[in-house]
């Protein structure tokens, strides 16, 4: 890599943090009012206009609270945890395009074009590195649950571990239909696949149960066992206080976002805005910022879809989650893969 692609590269690094992290402040504050427009109350909005400044005010507010770390804890694995969890899922968003690119050369500065990509790294196994990396957060969990030396947190922990290997299995064989189909684990490749055909349409049951075992690799109700407050307090971040407290948190939204991301690229079109039709007469090239736009505005409504379930669905009983999870998910999974084989081989898909 040349020193201006290595800048541009560093340059998007940054962007996407900022921005994550900044949409991360405020699914909190969207998550509030829509739960009280839900619940008929009137949510955050004391704190500057409508509201706006509460995230603010509550990442100042973690800020300041008094970092506590229990005696007779694992204290560099407890610190560590927390981070372990953000970290991954951050990562997990280098490799997911949101739109095609387009060439530039910096308003002058460059004496030649070059490729902006809106994706940092174009690999072809994105599928399977965000599926890999999104695995290791739950490392997070279980070693906040154990390293906190409590029964509760031990238990959420557990719980994590549990719950992330039996949607997991259901969650990857749901998108062999995908890769059958398109033979690519690219995931540029498998959106432009979906040019005609979003794979929603293609493989109904795939989506449905890729989308119920997205709910549950974020652990967002009605799947939050891992801290399920009636039964085990809080479960793994039992323990937890201040910014540690915070960064679990901030995970679970980036998770909610990766997932987004994920179900728009591979199921919803992508950067597509109607099936079969594409973009029509408009020059992509020449408004190459609408695909973004088209990409960004679906991940949106599928965020306002998880805090919709969140807010609808009750929680369910442990036993019932893993009874989905393996009687359930992980059957229609391999019904899918296995008609979906069918259909391939004899021409129909």
């Amino acid at each position: 890599m040349t020193g201006i692609e290595i800048g541009i590269v560093l340059v998007k690094i940054a962007l996407m943090a900022f921005v994550v992290l900044t949409a991360v402040a405020y699914l909190t504050y969207a998550e509030r009012r829509v739960s009280a427009a839900i619940q008929d109350r009137i949510g955050p909005n004391r704190v500057g206009p409508f509201g706006l400044l509460q995230p603010l005010a509550d990442g100042i507010k973690f800020i300041f609270k008094e970092d506590i770390i229990p005696a007779n804890t694992s204290k560099v694995l407890f610190v560590i945890a927390p981070a372990f969890t953000l970290v991954t899922a951050l990562a997990a968003l280098a490799v997911i395009p949101i739109g095609q690119g387009f060439d530039t050369n910096l308003f002058g500065l460059l004496s030649e074009t070059v490729r902006i990509n809106f994706q940092i790294a174009d690999v072809n196994i994105g599928l399977l590195y965000v599926l890999a990396i999104s695995s290791l957060s739950v490392y997070g969990i279980v070693l906040g649950g154990w390293a906190s030396n409590s029964k509760y947190s031990l238990l959420g922990g557990l719980r994590g571990a549990a719950q992330m290997i039996s949607y997991e299995l259901a969650l990857g064989l749901s998108l062999l239909g995908v890769i059958a189909i398109t033979g690519s684990l690219r995931l540029g490749t498998i959106i432009e696949y979906q040019q005609q055909w979003w794979f929603m349409f293609l493989q109904p049951l795939g989506f449905v149960i890729f989308v119920i075992s997205a709910f549950a690799e974020t652990n967002r109700l009605p799947f939050d066992l891992p801290e399920a407050e009636p039964e085990i307090v809080a479960g793994y971040h039992t323990e937890y206080s201040s910014m540690k407290f915070a960064m679990f948190f901030m995970a679970e939204y980036t998770h909610m976002i990766v997932a987004s991301c994920m179900i728009v690229a591979l199921f919803l079109g992508g950067w597509y805005p109607l099936p079969y039709i594409g973009w029509g007469e408009i020059d992509i090239v020449k408004h190459w910022y609408l695909p973004p736009l088209i990409f960004l505005g679906k991940v949106v409504f599928m965020l306002f879809v998880f805090i919709w379930v969140r807010w609808t669905l009750p929680r369910f009983r442990y036993d019932q989650v893993m009874k989905l999870g393996w009687k359930v998910l992980l059957p229609l999974a391999i019904l899918n893969l296995i008609v979906t084989s069918v259909l391939i081989l004899f021409g129909l898909l």
